[in-house]
C-alpha cells in the first residue's frame, strides 16, 4: 500500500519506518545510540535470544544518515501451546547513527552478530567498537570505499577517477548505420587506436 503522505523535504528528518503500515507481529522501537547497548541487553533478558539479521540502510539526505536495525526474536522459554509457538515476539530496533559515529558491537550477546557487523562495515563504513575481527567480509581488502553508500560512485571510485573512450557512448557509429558492414571493423580499429597499438 502506498505512502499517503507527501515527500518529505530534502535534508529534513522523517523517521521511514513511520511512513510504512503496522507490522503486526512485530514492535518497532528507535533508540539513541548511547542507550542502544542497553537496550539490547535488556531485551534479550527479557527473552530475546535470537537475532535475526542486524543490517544498515543509507538515507543520505537525512540526519541522522544511516539507520542500523537489529531483528530480534524471542522464543517461549517455558512449555508453549501450539499457539504461542506459533506466534512469537518479534522486535525491531532501529538506530540512527552519523557519518563516523561508532556503534557498541553485540557479538559477545548474539554469536550470530559477528558476520552481520562485519557486512554492515564493509559496505557501510559503520564501525562497531569492541567486535574481536572487524574486517571486510564481501570486497577485497584494498577495496575503496563502501558500496551501498548512496554517495558510491556507480562505476566505482577506481574507475570514476579514469576516462571513458570515446567508442563508449557508440559516438562513432552514424545513426542509422545498418548492423551489418563495416560497424564492427571500425569499432574495432576505434579501440586499437584508443589503446595505442
Amino acid at each position: 500500500m502506498p505512502s499517503t503522505q507527501t515527500p518529505p523535504i530534502a535534508g529534513a528528518a522523517i523517521d521511514p519506518p513511520s511512513l510504512r503500515p503496522p507490522i503486526d507481529d512485530a514492535a518497532i522501537e528507535r533508540v539513541a545510540p548511547a542507550q542502544l547497548r542497553a537496550r539490547l541487553e535488556a531485551l534479550k533478558g527479557e527473552g530475546c535470544a535470537m537475532l535475526l539479521d542486524l543490517g544498515a540502510v543509507d538515507y543520505q539526505l537525512r540526519k541522522p544518515r544511516f539507520d542500523v536495525v537489529y531483528h530480534l526474536l524471542a522464543l517461549p522459554a517455558k512449555k508453549a501451546s501450539v499457539n504461542e509457538v506459533g506466534t512469537p515476539k518479534r522486535m525491531r530496533l532501529l538506530c540512527g547513527v552519523d557519518d563516523g559515529e561508532h556503534l557498541p558491537s553485540v557479538m559477545d550477546l548474539w554469536k550470530s552478530a559477528d558476520w552481520a557487523e562485519r557486512e554492515v562495515y564493509d559496505l557501510f563504513g559503520i564501525v562497531f567498537d569492541g567486535h574481536a575481527d572487524l574486517r571486510r567480509i564481501q570486497m577485497p581488502h584494498d577495496w575503496e570505499g563502501h558500496p551501498l553508500r548512496k554517495d558510491y560512485p556507480m562505476r566505482g571510485p577506481a574507475r570514476e577517477r579514469a576516462p571513458r573512450p570515446s567508442f563508449a557512448n557508440k559516438s562513432n557509429v552514424v545513426a542509422g548505420t545498418p548492423p551489418a558492414g563495416r560497424t564492427l571493423e571500425a569499432l574495432q580499429e576505434e579501440v586499437k587506436r584508443a589503446r595505442g597499438s
